[in-house]
């Protein structure tokens, strides 16, 4: 196959570092996964703690807990385990951005 220039510069384009933009919406995507146990957005209805709103720190600790098997857990070791280290970091960062719900008292 022969390479056209065009077809050429194309490629080192695309193939350059930082040429594809990332997905502003990666971090919500990844996230939504969630919210089955976690509810939508990190606001979980009972059950499982919430995520909306904790510092991004100790969500980030936790789930490398998880990743490492260092915090025992039914099924968020094997969770945490198929995530890279930079969209856990998009999980994370997505929820510490999200209003806490406060707590009313009744």
């Amino acid at each position: 196959m022969k390479l056209t220039p065009a077809f050429a510069a194309a490629c080192l384009i695309l193939g350059a570092p930082g040429a594809h933009a990332q997905d502003p919406a990666l971090g919500r995507n990844l996230a939504a996964t969630c919210a089955n146990c976690h509810g939508t957005h990190g606001h979980s209805l009972g059950g499982n703690e919430s995520l909306a709103g904790e510092p991004r720190e100790k969500l980030l600790r936790k789930l490398e807990a998880f990743k490492s098997g260092e915090k025992p857990a039914t099924i968020m070791h094997q969770i945490a385990r198929g995530y890279t280290p930079e969209q856990l970091a998009l999980i994370v960062d997505f929820f510490a951005s999200q209003k806490a719900h406060e707590v009313t008292p009744r």
